[in-house]
């Protein structure tokens, strides 16, 4: 399982001249720069896919590791997305003051691993191939931001709609294809191998470390039940992976009502046509309840709420022992250790500064159709008023934000509390510094308040 490198973390450290940078120009590389530097294809680079969906030989045409280009990227990476206001309240522990307002920062937060790795690794993609057409499969990761800088240098992203065959019609032999961090379904894979294009493949290693366990529980004849959203590109990801086996299905649950659902009919107390119905889109073709639901295996949507994935899977648990009793139940149910621990590194920082209270607002940053952070909004919500907002330009003299379960945002009233204020800030795995930075400066501003007076 993919270990957090730490809050926000970048890839390369930034350096002097840059270290303090929001923003930066546009994430545009200098390809004529550096093109005579780069380095051939090294096949040390080149390595097999994970697990039995991607049984893909050593090749020039299928990549998982660097290019080696981490010191032509780094100072691009880091003058895009360092933050020196994100250094500075980190030097003064977390918790600084301007004036009347008070500005605690959660001890993790921001980029993970994975991202940084899939962010690094489009960078390094640009410059390996400066003159081929290069595409994403989807959004790199879940933020405006990130996905805008990366357009701006010139590869596409695809839309995510339709089947693999026209989803990628235009993609020909020759052309480099990244795929984002959630990973792609086996069909995709499949469509683009016989394409003759070339794969870089940025796959969180956090979500290999659960298709591995959704493999397992296919190969050895259990249903993978999924703590995820059924339309999430991580999920249609995972999920794929259980039918590369003979027998093998799958049934995605959202949350503890829909688990629920399936509780009650393991214990049999509602039919398999309620089954059938509830879970027409999240469920594998030819799903059967009376057969499928009968050896049951627990996996989960990396993004998701920690705490609803072992409630849930508690929930599984207890209704196979109600049906089957003890003995027989441990042989019908298992549940695999596929919580993303920087997923978790997050909401346990997020619960400890709401635990050490003191806060009158919680401000929450990322991408709106980024799962990790709608449950750090879910869990601030919990305790006190909170706002999700996708990026700085939320924060101005009206804020906007995206209430938690809501699909639209909206322009609250009178948000920030008159008088001294107390704003706790926390941001998702794919958001960059250099837009919780831009968020500080314009938080401090709406009290005319700056940076530099911050002090702890």
């Amino acid at each position: 399982m993919t270990t957090s490198r730490g809050a926000g973390t970048l890839a390369a450290a930034p350096p002097p001249s840059l270290a303090g940078g929001i923003g930066g120009p546009p994430a545009c590389i200098d390809e004529h720069r550096v093109a005579a530097s780069l380095p051939p294809v090294n096949r040390a680079w080149l390595v097999r896919g994970a697990g039995v969906a991607y049984p893909l030989e050593v090749s020039e045409t299928y990549f998982r590791k660097g290019f080696g280009l981490r010191a032509a990227v780094g100072p691009v990476l880091s003058l895009s997305y360092a933050s020196g206001v994100v250094d500075r309240l980190r030097a003064l522990g977390h918790s600084a003051r301007a004036g009347d307002v008070t500005l605690k920062l959660a001890r993790e937060f921001g980029f993970c691993y994975g991202v940084d790795r899939a962010v690094e690794y489009a960078y390094e993609t640009r410059q390996q191939f400066p003159d081929r057409r290069i595409f994403l499969s989807g959004e790199i990761i879940h933020n405006p931001d990130v996905n805008r800088r990366i357009e701006d240098m010139g590869i596409r992203i695809l839309p995510e709609k339709g089947d693999a065959a026209s989803r990628y019609a235009e993609v020909t032999a020759g052309d480099v294809v990244i795929l984002p961090a959630f990973g792609v379904t086996v069909a995709e894979m499949a469509e683009l191998r016989d394409r003759g294009c070339v794969l870089v493949d940025t796959t969180c290693g956090s979500v290999l470390n659960v298709w591995k366990n959704v493999h397992i529980y296919a190969r050895d004849g259990f249903t993978a039940v999924i703590h995820g959203k059924h339309y999430h590109e991580e999920t249609k990801a995972t999920a794929s992976q259980a039918l590369t086996h003979s027998g093998g299905h799958y049934l995605c649950v959202r949350d503890r009502k829909e688990a629920d659902v399936v509780c009650a009919f393991i214990r049999g107390a509602i039919g398999a046509d309620v089954i059938r119905a509830q879970f027409a889109h999240a469920a594998s073709p030819g799903f059967d309840p009376e057969r499928d639901l009968a050896r049951i295996g627990l996996a989960n949507q990396t993004t998701m709420l920690m705490s609803e994935s072992l409630e849930i899977q508690e929930m599984l648990r207890r209704a196979m022992l109600d049906r089957h009793g003890e003995a027989e139940a441990a042989r019908r149910f298992r549940a695999m250790d596929t919580i993303c621990s920087a997923t978790q590194d997050r909401q346990d920082a997020v619960l400890r500064m709401l635990d050490e209270g003191g806060l009158d607002v919680m401000v929450v940053i990322g991408g709106y159709n980024s799962s990790n952070t709608q449950a750090l909004a879910r869990i601030c919500a919990a305790r006190l008023p909170t706002y999700h907002i996708d990026g700085a330009d939320c924060v101005a003299a009206t804020l906007r934000h995206r209430p938690v379960g809501a699909h639209d945002e909206t322009t609250p009233a009178d948000w920030l509390p008159a008088g001294a204020v107390r704003i706790g800030l926390t941001a998702g795995a794919s958001t960059p510094n250099n837009v919780v930075g831009e968020v500080v400066r314009r938080l401090l501003a709406l009290r005319g308040r700056t940076v530099e007076e911050l002090v702890g």
